[in-house]
Parts: structure tokens; C-alpha cells; sequence
């Protein structure tokens, strides 16, 4: 099966995928998604940044409802999913918890993964970002 990114702008060129960020050169803010201008600062330029792989839930939620578009939900309709902010040192990131019920809590260490999204018209999988729970020992 063929699968591809759900937006190539959200990381970096690297195999696995990173998330990729942008960093002020002014007060070294970091963001993502990236942005051309610091919200913080509005003085520095921009750059790129590779987001580190692994960190920890910072807070969470269960989407109930699907989402307004530009959701797309998976065949079989929209299923109740985790979702929350995942502190990565420098930035918190929205992202979607591949993380059972029974595990999920605040300071849970969590390391990036892709994560099925949807199946295009051509029968592409689109692939989006998730945080899975991290394994002690994993690198």
C-alpha cells in the first residue's frame, strides 16, 4: 500500500520523519507548526528546527465529536480518539495520544510516531503524527 504524509511542511526530510519547528534567532523561541514570524518577540527571523522525538503528556483529552473540516474521518466514521499537549522541553505540540485508557496520564513519557489517518480517493494511506507511550531502554 502506498502511503504518504498528511502535510510534508509538518516535518523535517529525515526517514523516520521528525517534526520540524522554527526558531527565533532573537529571544530563541520555538514553535510549531512553523511560522515566518516569532509570536513572542516579533524581532528575530525564523528558522527551521527538528523537534526532539520523545516527551511527556502534559495534559489530555478524549475527542468525542469528530472534528469541523477539515477532518477526514477514517472509514467506519469518526471513533473517539486521545488527544493532547506533549511537552518536548522547548515546546508543547497538539498531537493525537496512540496511548490505551488505562496508561494515559499527565508526565507519561511519549515518543513520536506516525499513525494512519485516513485512506485518500486512490486508496493512499495518509499517515499523520501521534505520541505513543515511550519504552524504558527505547533510544
Amino acid at each position: 500500500m502506498t502511503t504518504r504524509l498528511i502535510d510534508e511542511v509538518l516535518f523535517d526530510d529525515g526517514d523516520p520523519p521528525r517534526l520540524a519547528g522554527a526558531r527565533c534567532s532573537a529571544c530563541t523561541t520555538v514553535v510549531f507548526p512553523r511560522q515566518d514570524s516569532c509570536p513572542k518577540c516579533s524581532d528575530g527571523a525564523m528558522s527551521a528546527h527538528v523537534l526532539p522525538v520523545s516527551g511527556r503528556v502534559w495534559s489530555w483529552t478524549l475527542q468525542a465529536f469528530a472534528p469541523k473540516p477539515p477532518y477526514r474521518p477514517p472509514s467506519g466514521g469518526h471513533r473517539p480518539y486521545h488527544v493532547g499537549y506533549v511537552d518536548l522541553g522547548e515546546v508543547l505540540v497538539e498531537a493525537l495520544l496512540a496511548v490505551p485508557r488505562a496508561e494515559i496520564q499527565i508526565g507519561l513519557p511519549v515518543r513520536l510516531t506516525t499513525v494512519p489517518a485516513y485512506l485518500d480517493e486512490d486508496g493512499t494511506e495518509v499517515v499523520t503524527f501521534a505520541f505513543r507511550p515511550d519504552l524504558d531502554g527505547e533510544r
